[in-house]
């Protein structure tokens, strides 16, 4: 036994050593390097975060731009909502509330009829070029709020009823021509301002218009210019409502060139809500300038009104225009050239 004790005491010697080596080494380490230390409370998130976070799905993906790695994020999420909801609330309430408004007008009042009857002899109202840049804007706000309304309510309503292949190849054409005439919209919504801006000034006669109701509510006929106070709104929701649709709508057929996705998805929002909006309010002017008022079609027609009707509607243009003699026999019927 006395000739173990000694080997014993060697290996436990050793242990010790090696034991205190061990503890004392990291103790040493960490005083030379204190940034080196752990913080268990580093990784730690506030409710906030998590907040931000839930639900978030993400993956792995070879794209250059990692954010493309996130899938479904809580942005996205309440952008889908009002895009899939809030929009069609929205949309369904401007435009059939307006639609039951004008058959409700249409059917208590009816079309605002010549009072003297006709004269037999008209004004010029547009030139050829007024005319045409009004019909080019016209017909491509017409297809592009058609192709616009596919992408908030085709699902729905006429997925339904046409079947996938054929809503498929509509929504795929719908989408060229909305991509592609806001071209030549924007290019019109630019000229209709150049062209008519001097005439919508508002100014004091517009007042008095409004008090009057404008000719539609009552048998008075306010005094008006070339254009009145509901032109002028008419004239304002085109220049400023065909702005902002431009604008948001050329940010999302170009994206991420200096913007990002919160931006684009605030461009749609803005984009949605502005055309919605917009074809409400452009169905009231279809409305007037067609069944709404006899004599007002023809205005855009064939360029000219008759004399009695700028009288009852436009005195002070009339009065201007009759001084200077530039009154002459109606056009032929089905011609579309102003009367020389």
């Amino acid at each position: 036994m006395p000739k173990l004790s000694a080997p014993l005491r060697f290996i436990v010697s050793a242990m010790v050593l090696a034991l205190i080596v061990a503890v004392a080494a990291p103790a040493a380490a960490q005083q030379r390097n204190p940034d080196s230390s752990v913080n268990p409370t580093a990784s730690s998130v506030n409710e906030q975060q998590l907040l931000s976070e839930f639900n978030r799905i993400s993956g792995r993906c070879t794209l250059p731009d990692q954010r493309a790695c996130t899938i479904q994020q809580p942005a996205g999420r309440d952008w889908r909502e009002f895009h899939e909801v809030t929009l069609r609330w929205i949309g369904a309430i401007a435009i059939l509330g307006i639609l039951a408004i004008l058959v409700a007008f249409y059917l208590t009042r009816g079309m605002v009829k010549l009072e003297a009857g006709r004269s037999g002899r008209v004004l010029v109202r547009f030139s050829t070029f007024e005319r045409f840049v009004h019909w080019m804007t016209a017909a491509c706000f017409i297809l592009l709020a058609l192709s616009g309304l596919n992408i908030t309510f085709g699902r729905p309503l006429l997925l339904p009823l046409i079947g996938p292949e054929a809503f498929t190849t509509w929504s795929q054409w719908a989408k060229y021509a909305h991509n592609y005439l806001s071209f030549p919209f924007t290019i019109g919504v630019f000229m209709i301002f150049l062209m008519w801006i001097a005439w919508n000034i508002p100014n004091r006669v517009d007042v008095e218009w409004l008090k009057e109701g404008g000719g539609m509510v009552g048998d008075k006929h306010p005094p008006a210019d070339r254009f009145n106070a509901g032109q002028k709104m008419i004239y304002w929701i085109v220049v400023l409502g065909g702005t902002a649709v431009a604008v948001t709508g050329y940010i999302l057929m170009f994206p991420f060139y200096g913007t990002n996705i919160a931006n684009m998805q605030l461009a749609q929002i803005v984009h949605s809500v502005v055309a919605m909006l917009f074809i409400a309010a452009m169905l009231g002017h279809i409305y007037i300038g067609t069944i709404g008022m006899e004599g007002a079609f023809e205005a855009m027609w064939d360029g000219t009104v008759d004399v009695n009707w700028a009288k009852e509607h436009h005195n002070l243009w009339a009065e201007r225009e009759l001084g200077r003699g530039d009154v002459s026999a109606p056009p032929p019927r089905g011609k579309m050239q102003p009367a020389e």
